[in-house]
C-alpha cells in the first residue's frame, strides 16, 4: 500500500495519439485508481435505463474524469447487482473531444484475458487487461460497452452529473465520431473504475467516501467540481509526492442503514467501494446528514449523537485493520432544508464536536465551517448555498477542497 510507483511522463499530443498496445497481464508498477464510481442496483428512472431490459443490442459511452496521469490503464466494469450474466462481446476506451466524439486515433478496445468478450457473472466484477496508452489527469476519457443483451438490472450510478451516451442499435464501442450515440443519459452503467499505472510521484489514493454531497449533487453538469475533483486538482498540482483521487459518493446514502435506490449503507459497502480501490491509503468520510435527516421523517428509529458515532468507530477500526488512514470531515449545516428540525441540529453538532475533537480519525476536515454563514453557522453561506439549504453550489465544493490540509494525506 505504500510501495512507490516508477515514473513515467507524457504529453498531450503523446496522449491523444499514440497507438496503445495491450500491456503485460502484471505490470512492472503497481495499480492506483484514477476515477471510481460506487455501483447501485439500476432502475429505469430519470433517464437512466438502468432497468430490467433497458438497453438491447446498444452500446453505452461512459465519460469520465481520472485524477492522475498514467502509463497504462485498466477498466473494472460491474455486474455487481445483476440477476443473470452480462455478456460483454466488446468494449473500448478512448479519448473525448466533445460529447460523445472521441480524439481521432484515440479509442482501444479492451481485453480480457487476451479476449475482447468477457462475461460477467451476477455479483461480481472484471478488470481488463492493461493497455500501453497514456492516460492525462483532467482530460476526460470515454468507456464504451457493448451490450447485446441482459435481464435483471444493471449496475449503474445513477447520479454523474455527466453526461452520458447511449448508441443506436448495435455495436459502437470503437467508434470515434459521435453519430452513433443519439441518446444522453444521466448515468454510468456497467463501468466502476479506471486504474492506471502512475508516475513514482503518485504514492497511493484518497477516497472521498459519503453521500450526494461527495457525489456533487447541484453541481454543474460536465465541470466536474465536485469536492474530490478539486482535491484532485490540488493534489495533481502539488510538488512532490501526491495522491490519485477516486469519489465514492452515493446520494442519499447512510452510513447505518440501506435506503433503497441510494445503495446499501457505509457500513455495508466500506470494504467493496474503500479497502478494495487498488492503491488506497487514505479515505475522507463525510457522511451523516441522511441518517440524520431519516430519524426527523421517521423512516428510521431515532438517531443519537452515540449511534452514529458507533458507526464511525466501526469504519475506523476496518480502516485501521487494513493500513489505510482514515479522516473525519464534518457534517455540513442544513437548517432550510426539507428534514431540517432542532434535535437532528443538535445531533449534528454532538457529531461535529466528537468529529474534530475526539482524535479518533487521523486527522479531520471542516467542511462545515468552510461553507457555513459565520453569523449562523447552522445555515450556508449564502455564497456557497446550490439553493436547497442541503448541498453546496459549486463555489461551495471548491471551499470544501480547500480545507483539506494536504501535508495530512501526504505523509
Amino acid at each position: 500500500m505504500r510501495r512507490a510507483f516508477a515514473a513515467v511522463a507524457v504529453g498531450v499530443t503523446a496522449f491523444s495519439l499514440a497507438a496503445a498496445v495491450p500491456a503485460d497481464a502484471r505490470p512492472a508498477v503497481p495499480a492506483v485508481g484514477a476515477w471510481a464510481a460506487a455501483p447501485v442496483a439500476g432502475q429505469t428512472l430519470f433517464g437512466c435505463p438502468g432497468g430490467d431490459g433497458g438497453l438491447q443490442d446498444q452500446t453505452v459511452r461512459n465519460v469520465v474524469y481520472p485524477s492522475v496521469d498514467g502509463s497504462k490503464v485498466r477498466v473494472r466494469l460491474s455486474n455487481q447487482f445483476g440477476t443473470s450474466p452480462l455478456v460483454v462481446p466488446a468494449s473500448s476506451i478512448g479519448v473525448v473531444l466533445s460529447g460523445a466524439q472521441l480524439v481521432p486515433g484515440s479509442s482501444h478496445p479492451l481485453t480480457f484475458g487476451g479476449s475482447n468478450a468477457v462475461t460477467i457473472v451476477p455479483g461480481s466484477s472484471v478488470v481488463s487487461d492493461w493497455l500501453e496508452m497514456p492516460v492525462r489527469a483532467r482530460q476526460e476519457l470515454a468507456v464504451s460497452v457493448y451490450v447485446p443483451r441482459f435481464s435483471g438490472p444493471a449496475t449503474e450510478h445513477p447520479s454523474a452529473q455527466q453526461d452520458n451516451f447511449v448508441s443506436k442499435t448495435g455495436d459502437w464501442s470503437a467508434a470515434e465520431d459521435s453519430s452513433g450515440y443519439p441518446a444522453t443519459i444521466p448515468c454510468w452503467l456497467f463501468a466502476s473504475g479506471v486504474d492506471v499505472a502512475a508516475p513514482s510521484t503518485v504514492v497511493g489514493s484518497v477516497v472521498g467516501f459519503g453521500d450526494s454531497i461527495t457525489d456533487g449533487a447541484n453541481s454543474a453538469m460536465n465541470a466536474n467540481d465536485r469536492w474530490p475533483d478539486e482535491l484532485g486538482r490540488r493534489l495533481h498540482e502539488r510538488k512532490g509526492k501526491t495522491l490519485s483521487v477516486v469519489n465514492e459518493g452515493i446520494g442519499g446514502n447512510q452510513v447505518l442503514q440501506d435506503s433503497g435506490l441510494s445503495g446499501v449503507s457505509a457500513l455495508a459497502r466500506f470494504d467493496r467501494d474503500v479497502l478494495g480501490q487498488p492503491g488506497v491509503r487514505a479515505v475522507i468520510l463525510l457522511e451523516g446528514v441522511n441518517d440524520i435527516g431519516a430519524s426527523d421523517l421517521g423512516t428510521r428509529p431515532h438517531l443519537s449523537p452515540a449511534d452514529l458515532i458507533a458507526g464511525y468507530r466501526q469504519l475506523i477500526a476496518r480502516a485501521h485493520a487494513a493500513g489505510v488512514r482514515i479522516y473525519g470531515a464534518t457534517l455540513l449545516p442544513f437548517k432550510g432544508a426539507l428534514y431540517w428540525s432542532e434535535d437532528g441540529e443538535h445531533t449534528r453538532a454532538a457529531v461535529n464536536d466528537w468529529i474534530l475533537h475526539s482524535g479518533e480519525f487521523d486527522g479531520t476536515a471542516d467542511f462545515a465551517a468552510s461553507v457555513a454563514n459565520p453569523a449562523d453557522p447552522q445555515v450556508y453561506d449564502p455564497q456557497y448555498d446550490s439553493g436547497d439549504h442541503l448541498h453546496p453550489n459549486d463555489a461551495g465544493y471548491r471551499a470544501m477542497a480547500q480545507a483539506v490540509d494536504l501535508s495530512m494525506l501526504v505523509r
